[in-house]
């Protein structure tokens, strides 16, 4: 029923048009000095703020979600989380052909106010910090360190460490990862190893893959599959929880395995884009300010490209495609996992 009482909504009362559209107040213009194409850079940034707000939006939800106890496969939770990822993914895809527009900023564009906006950089956008954060960069496998935050305030330091202290979407996936029971569940093998049975079998038909320069991938497949005492201790990811992934990748067309695959895609997808808006941020960069230093004080382009080589967050379920084989040498899995992998 309709409530007679409710005020009628005006568009630009809802978007609050008033406060958007006064935010652009450019430092040429306080100065007297005329940059025709400082409006074009403040409108950029802002709306990249706002996307990176929705990119936040839609990651609290997906981490409430991966905070739960327990996630069934052909649940809702499971949809909807990889629906928010992939609308990550577009947002991202936006981010980059954004950078078509500001570079039709050209160089003596920008020098008319960039001496203006010292010290004030990108690499001061919180929200972006905040989002590696809740995805999974950690503080330990930051590029650059000692300059991260040596820009911000008291307050937006707070914001970011508060943002590191939380789950980040890294260790929920990881922490759902090994609760899945398809592996580890002795029940399916009917074998007195159990589960470590299907990896003896697999590790047999994935030696025999290998080609003669890949032979020495089976040292590193049992490190990471057979032999847990020689797991490294850096690894983001679990034993049970690599070996969950990788089974996954193995038997996705199984009804149950649908998901699951599509949400590991999708972070390799947001990894992707992750960089090539990095890698394309350097390229503009080095067109627009050569090998000046950022007005924030940092290399430039050479600390952009350092950050992009080494913030790869999910870069250890990409290692996994090294494990695979075609389908027709997999090893079949028992007839009671095969029903359970299906709808019911």
């Amino acid at each position: 029923m309709e409530n007679k009482e409710r005020k009628p909504v005006y568009y630009s009362d809802y978007l609050k048009l008033d406060s958007i559209l006064n935010a652009q107040n450019t430092e040429s213009s306080k100065e007297g000095v005329r940059a025709d194409d400082e409006m074009l850079f403040i409108i950029i940034h802002q709306t990249y703020e706002l996307w990176f707000k929705q990119i936040l939006h839609e990651l609290e939800i997906v981490r409430s979600i991966f905070k739960q106890p327990n996630i069934y496969n052909n649940a809702p939770d499971m949809y909807n989380s990889v629906h928010r990822l992939k609308r990550i993914c577009r947002i991202f895809e936006i981010a980059v052909a954004q950078m078509t527009i500001l570079e039709t900023m050209t160089p003596l564009d920008f020098l008319d106010f960039r001496d203006l906006l010292r010290p004030a950089s990108g690499f001061q956008s919180i929200q972006f910090k905040m989002i590696e954060a809740a995805l999974g960069l950690s503080y330990e496998h930051r590029h650059g360190k000692n300059y991260y935050l040596s820009q911000l305030t008291e307050k937006d330091i707070e914001r970011v460490k508060k943002a590191e202290s939380e789950l980040s979407l890294l260790v929920l996936i990881n922490n759902w990862l090994e609760r899945m029971p398809f592996v580890k569940n002795d029940n399916y093998w009917n074998h007195a190893n159990g589960k470590q049975f299907f990896w003896e079998q697999y590790r047999i038909a994935y030696a025999n893959s290998l080609q003669e320069g890949e032979k020495q991938n089976i040292q590193s497949f049992d490190m990471l599959f057979v032999n847990d005492p020689e797991y490294p201790e850096d690894r983001s990811f679990s034993p049970d929880a690599n070996r969950s992934a990788l089974f996954i990748m193995l038997y996705r067309d199984y009804p149950l395995l649908h998901m699951p695959y599509e949400l590991l895609n999708t972070l390799l997808e947001i990894d992707e884009l992750l960089s090539l808006w990095r890698h394309r941020h350097i390229n503009m960069v080095q067109r627009t300010i050569g090998k000046r230093v950022g007005t924030g004080g940092s290399s430039g382009a050479q600390y952009l490209r350092g950050a992009a080589d080494s913030h790869y967050i999910f870069k250890e379920l990409a290692e996994l495609t090294s494990y695979l084989m075609p389908r027709h040498s997999i090893p079949k899995l028992p007839e009671s996992l095969v029903g359970d992998l299906g709808y019911k």
